[in-house]
């Protein structure tokens, strides 16, 4: 707020004195103009030296006189009303159309935790429209492709999948596009696994383009899910060392590896201790639960306003996902609207996939969804919070307010 007000006073300074300096030049320009004349009727030979010198002596009596008298009063009057006028009616002006509530440091401090996720209000109208252009040029791949993100940002799987659909058809060749879609359909379908025609658009990718990161990223996320450890730490192996090492991707996919290789080696110890019985033996013990982990303490609340359109059979999910990277619950808890007001705690025992925990993650997003239909994924009409990125350490409770409806 001082910075604003350092910027609105050193505008209205600089205002001021384009106003201010002509009045103070008004009295000496008139004087200079007659000057110039006499010295012009001089050089014409229209006066001569002895009247030149008369007249100018005269004039500058008379110019002395004309400043210090009513014009020279008259404009420090002119001055004065300016210098405060003009400030008064700027700061009435932007009380008038300005937002002067924007400057309320509760309100600025207050902001980030409502919209910095980019979802609820701001994001539901850039999403109608978007899909308002998208009616009126459907060609429009990278509009698609765009429309499919923000949907799967906002947990729309089922949305999200047709509309990057749209985007490969127009777009077959582009490689991103096809994985981004082959994840959304993946999401969108029974379980989330990443089977039938999303592994094989990604095994197409992966022969035009052995490198491609996402793709070998899901990829190997498919062998786990399948038990195939060594193929899921032979895929990310491959894309490690394509990856700044000391990003939070690159530690990602070292835990995976060391996940997966954890397991391969639970797998193949009875396997070796009784290899009668082996082809009977389970897989591999599940994950670790989260007690050494992280574990997120949320309160969650409805926002009395949306009282009147809360459907107490309605299915109430609490969940954590990665600020950035896959948009797919890290930790998940289901409960009713009729326990609202309620406190959860989500942990790495609470995820989807063994493979996507919540202390992979650094940062992640909190929310809240109040589901009429029952359905995990959110739907238009659901009531939903989500907060700002929180780190997946923290431990102090989060409060969430469900306050807005998703469209």
């Amino acid at each position: 707020m001082t910075t604003f007000v350092l910027l609105a006073g050193l505008l209205l300074a600089i205002a001021l004195a384009f106003a201010l300096l002509p009045l103070r030049t008004a009295g000496s320009a008139r004087g200079d103009r007659r000057l110039q004349a006499l010295d012009d009727a001089l050089a014409a030979g229209i006066i001569d030296a002895q009247e030149y010198a008369a007249k100018r002596a005269a004039l500058g009596n008379e110019a002395d006189a004309a400043v210090a008298a009513p014009a020279g009063r008259a404009a420090r009057r002119a001055a004065v009303l300016v210098a405060v006028l003009l400030p008064a009616a700027a700061i009435l002006l932007y009380r008038q159309v300005g937002e002067p509530a924007a400057l309320d440091p509760a309100r600025m401090a207050a902001a980030p935790a409502g919209n910095a996720d980019g979802h609820g209000i701001d994001m539901s109208q850039a999403i109608q429209g978007l899909v308002a252009k998208l009616e009126a040029d459907p060609g429009n791949a990278d509009g698609w492709a765009l429309l499919g993100r923000a949907y799967q940002s906002m947990g729309r799987f089922a949305e999200s999948r047709d509309a990057l659909k749209r985007a490969r058809d127009l777009l077959p060749d582009n490689h991103d596009i096809t994985i981004e879609y082959a994840q959304a359909a993946a999401l969108a379908g029974e379980g989330r696994r990443i089977i039938g025609e999303p592994r094989a658009l990604i095994e197409g990718v992966l022969r035009a383009d052995p490198d491609h990161q996402r793709a070998l990223w899901l990829i190997g996320i498919s062998d786990y899910q399948q038990g195939d450890y060594a193929a899921a730490i032979g895929a990310w192996n491959r894309l490690l060392p394509n990856l700044p090492p000391d990003s939070d991707i690159a530690r990602s996919v070292r835990t995976q590896i060391e996940d997966a290789t954890r397991l391969l080696g639970e797998a193949a110890a009875p396997a070796a201790a009784a290899p009668a019985t082996a082809a009977a033996a389970p897989v591999a013990a599940p994950p670790a639960t989260g007690a050494q982990g992280p574990r997120l303490t949320v309160k969650v609340s409805l926002d009395p306003k949306l009282a009147a359109r809360l459907d107490p059979n309605a299915t109430l999910y609490v969940f954590a996902r990665a600020a950035e990277g896959p948009t797919m619950p890290l930790a998940i808890q289901r409960a009713g609207a009729r326990e609202l007001p309620l406190t959860v705690t989500l942990d790495d025992s609470m995820g989807m996939m063994p493979t996507m925990k919540l202390s992979m993650f650094e940062k992640v997003i909190v929310g809240a969804r109040l589901s009429s239909s029952g359905n995990a994924a959110a739907q238009s009409g659901d009531l939903q919070a989500l907060s700002a990125p929180v780190d997946s350490q923290r431990r102090e409770p989060i409060d969430l307010v469900i306050d807005s409806v998703v469209p």
